[in-house]
């Protein structure tokens, strides 16, 4: 059977969920494609999956016509669901919500989707995010919700144990753009140098995606606070090679900070977690699955940077905390995200909604 999962660009936390979730269904005898409208550079990350990049229609017919596809998954990209019907898809169409940014961005972008979707899917999956199950069941209460984890592959995924990095590295992943709250990330570590150098700071994001003004602002402030010296960025990072990095990360003393305003699930926290990297993060609601405060990770209030640094501090000096926060984040990825519990959800809607 073969499933076509849809989405604009492969990169970041999509481009994973894509890949894993094909590798994950191919284990219960299901065959996942991919179709990116537009190139983006995690199609390096991509191998032993059939992928399409193309915006063209008459590419997408000939696809549609080739595959037979038993269902469609179309995340995010609204419009693509009349387009499919239009191209002469007729069997189901799943529309999934994975990160609509924050809460009104997210409420207005399911206002303008709700009359597509009522029109043209079959079905709704969504990640267990609080904000995004009561948009849709508030627009969309017609439609059939199936709400569960999108899948981590901590097989393939997990602690890599390295050469031990000389200083604390604090971490940090995103886009140059606003939910990502970059700015923040900034300041706190410019205020935990302070209180306790030397560090090094590590951001990892997509020099391919990103709002201008953003990036112009964001070298100005680098500069600004004096963080060029202890700063490594890094851009487009082959997904094989993160493991290891993060697990540096996690060794070395630091951990992965996460200011996002709003995540619909935030893979880089999770996978974060799988390599014994300890997180502070704001309540950005999607990565509540993942974190209990001083059990398998730690909160901050959204824009309270004093109170960003002192639980981060914490998480540096404090080493029985410290040891039990990694050991317990790995263990609660292992054990709620596996590929067997995604592969047996995704059964169960494909079951329930006649496909199989």
């Amino acid at each position: 059977m073969n499933i076509l999962f849809t989405f604009y660009v492969p990169s970041g936390g999509m481009e994973t969920l894509n890949r894993q979730r094909c590798m994950a269904l191919r284990r219960v005898g299901i065959q996942g494609h991919l179709l990116y409208t537009q190139q983006g550079a995690g199609v390096q990350n991509i191998s032993n999956i059939p992928t399409y990049i193309t915006n063209y229609d008459e590419d997408i017919a000939a696809l549609l016509r080739s595959h037979h596809y038993a269902a469609i998954v179309v995340s995010s990209d609204y419009t693509m669901l009349e387009r499919l019907r239009r191209l002469g898809y007729q069997g189901p169409i799943i529309y999934e919500a994975q990160g609509l940014g924050t809460k009104e961005a997210a409420e207005r972008y399911v206002q303008e989707a709700a009359a597509m979707l009522k029109q043209h899917a079959q079905a709704v999956h969504l990640p267990s995010t609080p904000h995004l199950i009561a948009l849709f069941r508030q627009y969309c209460p017609s439609l059939p919700q199936y709400v569960f984890h999108n899948v981590v592959d901590i097989e393939h995924f997990h602690y890599k144990r390295g050469p031990l990095p000389p200083v604390p590295i604090l971490a940090w992943i995103g886009r140059l753009e606003p939910n990502k709250n970059w700015k923040h990330c900034l300041e706190i570590a410019y205020y935990i140098r302070r209180i306790k150098p030397p560090i090094e700071l590590w951001m990892f994001h997509d020099d391919q995606i990103y709002i201008k003004e953003d990036q112009i602002h964001f070298y100005d402030m680098i500069q600004h606070l004096g963080l060029a010296s202890c700063m490594v960025l890094r851009s487009n990072v082959p997904h094989a090679d993160m493991s290891s990095l993060l697990s540096a990360v996690g060794d070395s003393g630091g951990f992965l900070l996460s200011t996002s305003i709003m995540e619909g699930f935030g893979y880089a926290v999770a996978e974060a977690m799988s390599c014994r990297c300890p997180v502070l993060s704001t309540d950005s609601e999607g990565v509540r699955v993942f974190i209990s405060h001083n059990v398998t990770g730690k909160f901050y209030p959204q824009g309270n940077i004093q109170a960003a640094v002192h639980e981060g501090l914490e998480l540096m000096s404090e080493h029985d905390l410290r040891a039990s926060i990694r050991s317990q984040g790995v263990e609660h990825i292992k054990k709620n995200f596996s590929a067997q519990q995604y592969g047996r959800a995704f059964k169960r809607m494909l079951h329930e909604l006649h496909v199989l």
